[in-house]
């Protein structure tokens, strides 16, 4: 019998099944995979189970709903005075996952060269070597999560189609700033490629605020922005994401789109389309509840020995292990910690490309949107292990 696709039977279960599987097998309490353990806003809620009963549940339009790209397109006026065309630049998908997999189907040939910054999510080099891209990876270095310059724009060549930016970062936490936005930015146009920018945490900021790449001078038609409903509403389950970029990049992607998934259901779309006019106060109280868990959780490591690097968005808090580790890789700790502690983290060694430069073995990455109960309990079975410890 002839054999599967040998790449994709060639990779690994993830590192979060994995984890999570070991922390459902020892009732540990799972602060590994990023997802809220509270439902969204009930006005979503009962927006998505309304729209079930209103006669519309066939398939959506291509591009999705008129009234969820007319809510995106207020959106991006309102947040970040960017003005588009809901009609001509806003593609709805199946989740930020598949606009990120779409978007790259669109703009990558096989041969093309992609820019991404380290640490980074898992999907991103799976999709991109599917699609034959050759990854050119930069890290952003602990403990400050600071920007190497000179290795980014080493990076970049006349084979760069693009470069791929996640900010505010999974697993750093890092937001980047205006002027590194302003340094990317110029490296885009120098070289004459695009950027595909995943920023399903926009709102999720603490402290700094978010600022789209596609804002940044002569960035508009060069950029691919992507949206997450799932994580600015807490319903990472309904899988509802957004692109907006200009229509001679949107017309593209959305052949890709409708090869893939075509439309997402059209119910969760019309409760989305409610979500995104909630505006300014919804998000603000959104961020100051998990800046306060984030804040929570980083006392309760640090003063367990744990201390941990700086968090400016996301879900997402890395601690330093080194104090506890006694010889022990991250990945090796994060599975003591389970079958010991009862708690689950993810190893941030995971979110390096394999093949590369060692990456570090010190640091594991701790989900803090979880109730403040969570934590707390979280917290007292690491005090359990560890608190004694001198």
């Amino acid at each position: 019998m002839k054999s599967p696709n040998a790449f994709l039977g060639s990779l690994p279960t993830t590192i979060f099944t994995t984890m999570s599987q070991l922390a459902a097998d020892h009732d540990a309490v799972n602060l590994g995979q990023g997802f809220p353990d509270a439902e969204g806003p009930s006005l979503l809620i009962d927006a998505a189970c309304a729209a079930l009963r209103d006669g519309r549940n066939q398939y959506a339009p291509l591009t999705g709903l008129p009234e969820l790209r007319e809510a995106v397109a207020r959106a991006n006026a309102r947040d970040y005075g960017l003005e588009v065309d809901p009609a001509r630049e806003v593609i709805v998908t199946s989740g930020a996952t598949e606009a990120l997999a779409v978007s790259l189907m669109a703009l990558i040939e096989p041969g093309d060269e992609v820019v991404l910054i380290e640490p980074l999510y898992d999907t991103y080099l799976p999709v991109l070597r599917m699609l034959g891209a050759i990854p050119r990876c930069v890290r952003v270095e602990a403990p400050d999560w600071h920007l190497p310059r000179d290795a980014l724009r080493a990076a970049f060549s006349d084979r760069t189609k693009l470069i791929l930016l996640n900010s505010p970062m999974n697993p750093s936490g890092k937001v980047f700033s205006v002027d590194e936005l302003d340094f990317i930015a110029d490296l885009v146009r120098e070289h004459d490629c695009f950027a595909v920018c995943d920023e399903v945490y926009e709102h999720l900021t603490f402290d700094v605020r978010h600022i789209p790449l596609m804002t940044r001078p002569d960035m508009r038609t060069r950029t691919v922005r992507i949206g997450s409903a799932g994580k600015s509403f807490s319903v990472t389950g309904w899988k509802i994401g957004y692109i907006t970029c200009c229509p001679a990049l949107a017309a593209v992607i959305a052949k890709a789109h409708q090869i893939v998934a075509f439309s997402s259901a059209p119910n969760l779309q019309r409760a989305v389309a409610k979500g995104l006019d909630l505006g300014d106060d919804f998000f603000r109280d959104l961020a100051a509840s998990l800046k306060s868990r984030r804040d929570y959780l980083a006392a309760g490591l640090g003063a367990l020995g744990f201390p941990t690097l700086p968090a400016d968005g996301s879900y997402f808090l890395v601690a330093d292990i080194s104090a506890h580790a006694a010889g022990r890789d991250d990945v090796a700790f994060c599975r003591d910690l389970v079958t010991q502690a009862g708690v689950a983290a993810i190893p941030v060694s995971a979110f390096y490309a394999t093949g590369g430069a060692e990456p570090p073995r010190h640091l594991i990455r701790f989900a803090f949107c979880k109730s403040e109960a969570v934590l707390r309990e979280a917290l007292d079975r690491l005090g359990r292990t560890f608190g004694q410890e001198g």
